[in-house]
């Protein structure tokens, strides 16, 4: 499945709390995420090789899976 990243959670990566995050670590959590998301809906719990945990929110749209936003912790 095609993972495609917003600008604006690729912006997001550069605030100090998704310090550590990196485009890699989103792909892999959003194509480990099973099933059909028909609505944008926010997962929880995903770790990054740096450490840091975070969130996605990812909906499916007809040209892949959109990861609309990340948020650290």
């Amino acid at each position: 499945m095609r993972i495609i990243i917003t600008e604006h959670a690729k912006k997001r990566l550069r605030d100090f709390r998704q310090e550590g995050i990196t485009v890699a670590d989103i792909t892999v959590a959003a194509s480990n995420i099973p099933g059909r998301i028909p609505t944008a809906t926010r997962f929880r719990g995903f770790i990054a090789r740096s450490g840091r945990v975070f969130d996605i929110v990812a909906k499916d749209i007809p040209g892949g899976r959109l990861v609309i936003t990340i948020i650290g912790k």
